[in-house]
């Protein structure tokens, strides 16, 4: 009996370890990309190899306008530096949107944003919105609201095959990303939704319209503080 149990135990050993290895990847990742850049993420991958090409440029955040981060904010999460990686409010409206048959809307955080831009693959099924949670909740335990913007900033595609702000400046304006105003900064808030569809440099009325409403919101953003977290 008791050499049955060892070999139940031997043989049960490499399956907890390999459990405790699949356990400790994501939080091993989470606590690497707190200090080091992501090199490349799976949707630059799978965008590259589909002909979209690559174009990657990492900026630290004091190399980005203040202004971008202002725009983002307006644009995609307005209680940043609120919430702890879940805006519960946004989620619900969003739920009540899309269970009224209207057009399908995101409660999605800047937070989760970078959870899925970097750990995941494109996609809306319910795998990978439960993992986008669990890699939520450990980059807002490991990293800090400045970091977690600094990411996302850095990986978000701004046009096909177009990743990061200082990419996304040299494409759309010719200049750096610590140059672009808050006129161009709005505009490229504006465009994220859909990247691929909308251009940021010479925009439609729809770019143009929505930009406008964000440059309008950067203010409030500016002066109540909404940025803080980030900005200082």
């Amino acid at each position: 009996m008791t050499g049955a149990s060892e070999t139940i135990r031997k043989r049960g050993r490499p399956i907890l370890i390999g459990l405790l290895v699949l356990a400790l990847l994501p939080i091993g990742g989470v606590l690497i990309h707190a200090v080091v850049p992501p090199p490349l993420t799976l949707l630059m991958t799978s965008r590259a190899l589909s002909g979209n090409g690559l174009f990657y440029r990492w900026r630290g955040l004091d190399d980005i306008s203040p202004r971008l981060v202002e725009a983002a904010i307006a644009a995609e999460d307005a209680t940043f530096c609120a919430h702890s990686g879940f805006d519960m409010k946004a989620i619900e409206k969003a739920l009540r949107t899309n269970a009224s048959g209207r057009r399908v809307r995101g409660g999605s955080t800047i937070s989760q944003q970078t959870a899925k831009n970097v750990f995941l693959w494109p996609g809306r099924d319910w795998i990978r919105k439960g993992l986008e949670a669990g890699y939520t909740v450990l980059i807002e335990a490991t990293w800090s609201k400045r970091r977690i913007m600094e990411v996302y900033l850095n990986v978000a595609e701004w046009a096909p095959g177009v990743y990061g702000a200082q990419a996304a400046a040299r494409h759309w304006y010719g200049k750096d990303a610590d140059e672009l105003t808050a006129r161009e900064a709005a505009r490229l808030a504006a465009i994220l939704p859909s990247p691929r569809r909308y251009k940021a440099a010479s925009p439609g009325p729809y770019v143009r319209r929505r930009a406008a409403r964000i440059q309008a919101a950067m203010g409030t953003v500016r002066n109540d503080g909404l940025a803080a977290c980030v900005l200082g």
